[in-house]
């Protein structure tokens, strides 16, 4: 079944529902459900038996799950699509991969770059010249400056501002509320104001 009016998601949860509402706004009239838990839905497996032939979105909010994922449509040839929500306002010089949502009253400005299956959820704004890596999660109402660089895994936090030229490194996650005046570390916690490293991740 190809039908360019179809499209999967894969992930069911509270998330999923917000993918959904920006798909059917992107003029997807079938809309099937992809999740792995015990549910009504079809798993990834049986998907794959089904005669769908059609891209797919990744509705899930954690970065790790989030690539295994990405990793499953590799293998099997799916589709990914990107989903931008038509409240968002986009530079057009902004470059977005494969996969990525961008939630309603998101921010992109010029010359930014963004990864694959990135999150930019509701309301955050990303100023010129940043550098978004992929399989990152970039949470409501966070505030990227210019020239900012956030390395591939992490999370910022709701609510958290990102002066210019930061970067902040890979697998980690800057927590919610902070503002973040240098460089942080990969593999990290780093909350406060200024934000500081608090735990290294194993």
């Amino acid at each position: 079944m190809n039908s360019s009016k179809t499209i999967a998601i894969y992930g069911a949860s509270g998330h999923g529902k917000v993918v959904y509402e920006i798909a059917q706004l992107n003029g997807y009239e079938e809309i099937i459900f992809i999740d792995d838990g015990e549910n009504d839905h079809y798993s990834f497996a049986q998907f794959l038996q089904t005669d769908y032939d059609c891209p797919m979105v990744i509705a899930i909010g954690n970065n790790k799950v989030r690539e295994q994922a990405f990793n499953k449509t590799r293998k099997y040839k799916i589709e990914l699509v990107t989903l931008i929500h038509p409240s968002a306002v986009v530079s057009k010089s902004a470059k977005i991969d494969e996969g990525t949502v961008v939630m309603p009253g998101v921010v992109v400005n010029c010359d930014t770059s963004i990864g694959k299956c990135v999150i930019l959820n509701t309301s955050c704004v990303i100023e010129h010249d940043n550098i978004i890596k992929d399989f990152v999660h970039i949470s409501p109402n966070a505030a990227l400056s210019g020239n900012v660089i956030v390395r591939r895994m992490t999370q910022v936090g709701i609510g958290t501002s990102v002066i210019q030229g930061i970067t902040i490194g890979e697998n980690s996650m800057v927590g919610a509320g902070s503002v973040v005046v240098k460089n942080l570390p990969s593999n990290s916690l780093s909350f406060g104001v200024p934000a500081k490293k608090v735990r290294k991740f194993e």
